[in-house]
């Protein structure tokens, strides 16, 4: 495995931020100092309605922006909906997809987040396909097929490192506090990069950023950091609180 794959740290504010919360893309910025800029890049994903005013305080900081979701349309009348144009017009690097949220709640298939994909790849936007497992699935043995499938259902046909970001998320770890082992995020990464070896051709996966997602904390980062011949890439959130936990001290 090489080690030139450049790590990426991204964060998914998800339906969390006003614009009184803007000041944290600040601190994130003060943060991002020339060493860390010279090992990492650096991502946020704000709400939709907070990406063009965080992109426009983040101008010169190098610190990219995503879109939490798009629409696999590029315009008509879908109200409600927002376009991977509309994404890049508001200044965004990335887009999120097939989060497990967005396939739990609202259904979505692996077709749908492969054309979602592929809309955002139109709009020269970075896809970030999303994959993970349920706990029952892990629990039956079953956690490496259903990522397995989830990729090769959801990844974008001609794919290549430079437009394609997968995040392993397993579901039971979002939000819960429970994480899997470095050996258990180690072995689903090598199984991804494996599938998309078979799907994009080896020289392509060999270079595609690998996150991991799920109740993670610096300490966790760091422990499924260690391998240095695996390189990988982190989902963290440094988001603002939401509204509920800004009253309570417990998380």
């Amino acid at each position: 495995m090489t080690r030139s794959i450049r790590p990426l740290v991204a964060g998914n504010w998800k339906m969390n931020g006003l614009r009184s919360d803007l000041a944290i893309a600040g601190d994130v910025a003060r943060g991002y100092d020339a060493a860390l800029k010279a090992a990492v890049d650096l991502a946020i994903c704000p709400p939709a309605s907070l990406l063009y005013v965080a992109t426009a305080a983040l101008v010169g900081s190098r610190i990219a922006t995503g879109g939490q979701d798009c629409s696999t349309q590029g315009s008509g009348a879908f109200t409600g909906e927002i376009s991977a144009a509309m994404l890049a017009d508001a200044g965004a690097n990335f887009a999120i997809v097939g989060h497990s949220e967005r396939r739990t709640l609202h259904g979505e298939t692996n077709a749908t987040v492969k054309a979602k994909a592929e809309a955002a790849q139109k709009a020269l936007l970075v896809p970030i396909v999303c994959v993970g497992e349920t706990k029952e699935e892990r629990e039956a043995g079953k956690a490496l097929a259903i990522v397995k499938k989830q990729l090769r259902g959801s990844i974008p046909d001609g794919a290549t490192a430079a437009t394609l970001v997968v995040a392993y998320e397993p579901v039971w770890a979002i939000g819960t506090g429970l994480t899997p082992t470095a050996a258990d995020v180690a072995e689903m990464h090598e199984a991804i990069r494996a599938e998309l070896g078979r799907l994009l051709g080896k020289a392509a996966a060999a270079g595609v950023r690998l996150l991991y997602g799920g109740s993670v904390k610096p300490s966790a980062a760091r422990s499924s950091a260690a391998p240095a011949s695996r390189p990988r890439t982190f989902w963290r959130s440094p988001a603002p609180a939401p509204e509920s936990a800004k009253t309570t001290p417990s998380m």
